[in-house]
């Protein structure tokens, strides 16, 4: 096991750990959190050799294998598979050997070969390439065709192939889409060895970790359980703390303002129920992010159209090569769209386009007057001017603004003092994206187009953005690989798929049974008269279990057709709604000779309002019924 006693850790004078003494068992998967340069990456760099403590001991075992992914990539002509085998340190030896062995020794390579698992590192490391977004005609292209965030996607598998006994996973999902998040998840939580995980990104941590070690102010402390457990756990600690019933409660108000707004839509109900579960955890994730320095929210837009844009049979791409085609898309006030997808099906064309950065091939594209964009592009740092202070970005921007208004707006994205007017060219990544934030959020825009905005954020600076967004009162599409921000923050998601964008009918958890599906029948396909095929009392097995699944839908129908019924009686209801909304608002019911019919106008809107709210409910209990038991089935 890894054992620290008395360790103590320094970057020039500065203590990131001091007198730390902690042991990481065998099997344990550990999240390492804590806010951006306390010291997580140092302590990956002092388990991997690369540097010494100042004081006290560590230990690991000798024979233990470390892997951990490389943050350089070599522009070689070797196929991206061949690349990939490289992890494998073991199977590239005994490969070369064979070559030139003979007699005996070739027998024992075999035999040795063969306890590996070497004659099936081909078909492994396709399958990591794979998983982690790479079609099948691109793995055997040289490693220098691809570009810089693939190659780090290579450097992935090439560490994921290796038998490790240790494995270090800085920010995995830096350099992957949700697909691949969603994919590198299930491959962790099936590894055998020891891992140490450093990640931003809330939901990747709960699916995978056992403990969480969090370092602040020079400590680190190792917690049992996910990172939920751990929240829960230090938000007891903080609990005494006036402060943090202070925050907690703002927040609440928050996340409880969205469920008042939106429960009596039917539109919206699925995305309120699932607002109130995550209301049921807030008051332990805030308490136990008291003292996070952020605290920021978005302008309100000096004006907000009815309808923002209105896009009809458009077809996006570069040059003669179409990417996505018939896209109909309406964006309202209210509307709060996720874009999910496999990579490379055309999320980011669809969000250019949105942001006019992008002309239509063909179709039709209608703005509102007052239409005000604010786009966040995955290459938005490099907008960004280096030789200027953070201060000089925010003058160009409003020349009139007292300097002391501009500090104070910099001020809730952690820029205080001296730290304004210091030039932004040795800020960390995720400075540089809170500086592009504040930016954004300056122009008052009605309408965010946000495409992976969550880059180089730690998790303290993506719940203030979470809550942020909440609140905004604009429109919004984003492009993210944070499942916790996309599941906060949206109301309805948006499939890009197979040259298409169609609005997908389900929720995140369904979206990764449906990468699941794609993903297990795109490998079949693959090994259809290979030397893979799905031995025949597996496919027997999964015959059963669709079976199976078939009768349990089939019990479900009763309920399924309530929910139908329901659906039926709120489109009613609304519609009888909406007349008397329309009656109360003529001028003429306000005057004298209308006085009683004016009131039988509000008694009856009254109680339908009520009726409407009761069918609702009932509505969404009775989904949430179905949602669960045919999840299980």
């Amino acid at each position: 096991m890894l054992v620290f006693s008395d360790l103590t850790l320094r970057r020039g004078s500065k203590a990131l750990l001091e007198s730390a003494s902690f042991s990481i068992h065998p099997g344990q998967n550990v999240g390492v959190t804590g806010a951006n340069g306390v010291g997580k990456s140092t302590l990956f760099a002092l388990i991997r050799g690369e540097l010494h403590q100042d004081t006290g001991n560590f230990s690991i075992p000798p024979s233990w294998v470390i892997a951990h992914v490389q943050q350089e990539t070599p522009a070689t002509d070797q196929s991206a598979l061949h690349y990939a085998l490289e992890g494998d340190a073991e199977y590239v030896s005994l490969r070369q050997q064979l070559e030139h062995a003979d007699g005996a020794h070739l027998g024992e390579l075999h035999a040795r070969l063969d306890a590996i698992d070497g004659y099936t590192a081909e078909s492994r490391a396709a399958t990591l390439l794979h998983g982690l977004g790479f079609k099948p005609d691109q793995i055997h292209n040289p490693v220098s065709s691809f570009s810089g965030g693939w190659r780090m996607r290579l450097n992935l598998a090439q560490a994921l192939m290796c038998r490790s006994d240790l494995l270090l996973l800085d920010e995995p999902t830096n350099h992957l889409d949700l697909d691949a998040v969603i994919w590198v998840q299930d491959w962790l939580k099936n590894y055998r060895g020891t891992l140490l995980l450093i990640s931003h990104d809330r939901e990747f941590l709960d699916a995978i970790c056992t403990n969480i070690a969090h370092i602040e102010h020079s400590r680190l402390t190792l917690y049992t359980g996910n990172y939920s457990t751990f929240e829960i756990t230090r938000a007891e600690k903080l609990a005494q703390q006036q402060s943090a019933y202070e925050k907690q409660k703002r927040e609440r108000e928050h996340m409880q303002k969205y469920v008042d707004r939106f429960r009596a839509q039917a539109t919206k109900a699925r995305q309120a129920q699932s607002r109130l579960k995550a209301l049921e955890r807030m008051e332990v994730i805030s308490a136990a992010h008291v003292d996070s320095p952020f605290t920021f929210k978005f302008r309100d837009p000096e004006k907000l159209p009815d309808r923002l844009l209105h896009v009809r049979e458009a077809r996006l791409g570069y040059a003669d090569k179409t990417i996505v085609d018939k896209v109909e898309l309406q964006i309202f006030p209210s509307d709060r769209i996720g874009l999910i997808g496999p990579n490379g099906a055309g999320k980011s064309t669809l969000i250019k386009f949105l942001a006019g950065q992008l002309p239509a091939q063909a179709g039709e594209s209608w703005q509102a007057p007052d239409l005000k964009i604010g786009y966040f592009a995955q290459h938005q740092l490099e907008q960004l001017k280096v030789d200027q202070s953070p201060l000089q970005h925010l003058r160009d921007m409003d020349k009139q603004a007292r300097e002391q208004d501009l500090r104070n707006f910099l001020g809730g994205f952690a820029f205080q003092g001296t730290r304004v007017e210091e030039a932004i060219a040795p800020f960390s990544g995720g400075e540089k994206v809170r500086l592009a934030l504040a930016l954004l959020i300056y122009r008052r825009p009605n309408l965010l187009l946000l495409d992976e905005p969550t880059n180089h954020l730690d998790l303290d600076m993506r719940l203030a953005l979470s809550m942020a967004l909440q609140e905004f009162k604009g429109a919004m599409v984003i492009v993210s690989h944070d499942r916790h921000m996309l599941k906060t923050v949206t109301d309805k998601l948006l499939l890009v798929d197979s040259g298409k964008a169609t609005e997908f009918d389900g929720d995140l958890d369904d979206y990764a049974a449906w990468l699941q599906n794609r993903f297990r029948k795109e490998e079949d396909e693959s090994c259809q008269g290979g030397s893979r095929n799905v031995p025949t009392h597996t496919a027997e097995g999964r015959k059963d279990q669709r079976r199976e699944a078939a009768e349990k839908r089939k019990q479900l129908q009763p309920l399924k057709k309530k929910i139908e019924k329901l659906e039926q009686e709120m489109n009613k209801l609304q519609q009888q709604q909406a007349t008397l909304e329309a009656q109360l608002a003529d001028p003429d019911i306000y005057s004298d000779a209308n006085r009683h019919k004016l009131k039988q106008l509000v008694l009856d809107k009254s109680n339908l309002d009520a009726k409407l709210e009761a069918v609702e409910m009932e509505w969404m209990e009775r989904s949430e019924e179905y949602d669960t038991a045919i999840s299980d089935a």
